[in-house]
Parts: C-alpha cells; structure tokens; sequence
C-alpha cells in the first residue's frame, strides 16, 4: 500500500508546499484554499488533511478542523501526525498522551537542526536546569537513566554524577546524534514508560528527564512505571511546562502538555515519591519570551 505520508502527484505536492508557504506567514484562509486544491488532486495524503485541519481551527472553523484531522487519521491510523490528540484537543478533552508514532517521527525529522535550534533559536537550558539541582544534591550515582535523551545535551551534565549512564529515546536518528557524543555507556530506542517497565526493579538509582513529560498528559503510568525501577532514595529530575491556570494537564496548540503544580506534587507522592523541590524555572524561549515551567525534583522512597 502507498505510504499517506508521500504525495505521488508532483503539482499536489507543489500545492501543499505554497499552501505551507502561506500557513508560515499566518495567511491561514489562503492556505486553507491551496491545501483544498492540493487534496483535490491527492485526496489520499494524509498531511494536507492535516494541515487543512491546521488552517481551519485557526480561522475558527473547529467542526471542519476535526473532520480534516479525522481524515488524516483514517488514512494513517498509525497517527504519525497526531492528528488524534489534535481531535481531544478541539473536544476541550486533554488526550492523556501523544501517539509514539507522532513523537517519533517529530524527532526523526527535527534530529540533524535539533541542537542548533534548541539552543541558538530556543535558548534552551534544561540539560543546566538539571545539573543545577544534581549538584545541590551533591551525590555520584551508580546507575542513571536520561530518559528521553535525544541528541544527548544533557549527557555531559548527568555523567559528571553517574558512573554509569544510559539513554533511551522513542526517535532512532536522535539516538544516532547522541551515540555521537560518547557519552553514554549504552543508548537504547524506546518509549520511556515502557523502557521502564521492562527494566529490572530498583534497576536506577538516579532518573533525569529535561523536557520530556511535555510529550505525556497522564504521568501515573510514569511514575508508577519509574518507581518500580528506580531504588530506594533515588532522584528523579525533570522539567515540565506549567499549567498554572487549572488543574490536572492541558495540550496546548503547540502539541506539547502544560502541567499543574498541585497535579505533579499528587501523582509523584501518590507512586512512591516524595517531593524534595519544585521551583519555577524556564527551560525555553518562544516568541520571545520565557515559557513557564517547573524544575522538579523527587526522590523515591
């Protein structure tokens, strides 16, 4: 079967590449016309399903925005696109999590301007946010786990505490960046819950996570998942984006999850943790401005 994700209509690709075009420059009701024009040539692509979907919520138009990402998810019910959280979001429903199809493949396209991006562009600091409160903590660790390492940024920053470090990440090309570094002693591709599930009990005795838990809604598997695996009076470190206006988690339109204070503190102590610091520390710039979000770490008990 033809991938939906690959236009095989070279003037509907063109179309769809004027109508992203136009989107880039917010010109949303023009580029929802020229995503129209692009599906009426190939109406079996997936991404100008989705992106029409983009076009439409932005205009306003939130019933026809959920019938293009429904469409786009029919056609790829791998949901590469992650069109379905796209649906809750609309329904005012916060999906517990997004597709690992959909953070994968977000990943493996982003892999090779990650680091100059997240850095030059983003002025990220979650790989010091990270150091700043291992070396307030002032221990060395047998045996840490970077879950969601990426390209391995905050690599050099664990290792200085860790006498062994691993990696797990759901994108093989991030994986392939962070093997780069020589960092770590072993790198694995998988999903962060499910690497932990499957990891020997009490298996770490230090977790970090710098901007990870912005692609989970629902973080009790996580930390049910992470406390199994983790030993007694382990830390777990990780940054989130803060929903500081409600309660529990939202999706925001940036495809990322914001997270309440009050929500982290109730699931963390509620599977085995207790709260040792939460503090208000951006991680990122956007739009030129410091997105809030929370430092936070735990310990296992």
């Amino acid at each position: 079967m033809p991938d939906p994700l690959i236009c095989d209509d070279p003037q509907a690709e063109r179309r769809w590449s004027y109508g992203r075009l136009l989107a880039s420059d917010a010109d949303w009701a023009a580029a929802a016309e020229v995503f129209e024009q692009c599906l009426e040539r190939a109406p079996g692509f997936a991404p100008a399903w989705s992106d029409l979907g983009k076009a439409c919520e932005k205009i306003g138009d939130k019933d026809r925005a959920a019938a293009c990402y429904a469409k786009a998810l029919a056609l790829d019910p791998a949901d590469r696109l992650g069109a379905g959280a796209r649906i809750e979001r609309l329904r005012g429903v916060a999906a517990p999590t997004l597709a690992n199809a959909y953070v994968a493949r977000l990943f493996d396209d982003y892999s090779a301007r990650f680091d100059r991006h997240i850095r030059e562009d983003l002025h990220y600091s979650g790989p010091e946010l990270i150091e700043e409160v291992l070396s307030e903590l002032g221990r060395r660790y047998a045996r840490a786990l970077d879950l969601g390492c990426g390209t391995g940024l905050a690599g050099p920053a664990v290792r200085a505490f860790a006498h062994r470090l691993e990696g797990v990440d759901l994108s093989p090309k991030m994986i392939a960046q962070a093997e780069r570094r020589s960092v770590y002693d072993a790198l694995f591709v998988g999903e962060a819950v499910a690497f932990l599930q499957g990891a020997d009990s009490g298996a770490y005795d230090c977790l970090v996570a710098a901007d990870v838990l912005v692609y989970l809604g629902d973080l009790r598997p996580l930390f049910a998942a992470a406390a199994r695996a983790m030993a007694h009076g382990a830390p777990f470190v990780f940054t989130v984006e803060d929903f500081w206006t409600g309660e529990g988690f939202e999706l925001a339109e940036s495809m990322r999850f914001r997270h309440a204070r009050g929500y982290v503190e109730g699931e963390a102590t509620a599977n085995g943790f207790v709260v040792l610091d939460i503090r208000n520390r951006s991680s990122r710039v956007e739009r030129g401005s410091p997105v809030p979000s929370l430092l936070v770490a735990l310990e296992r008990l």
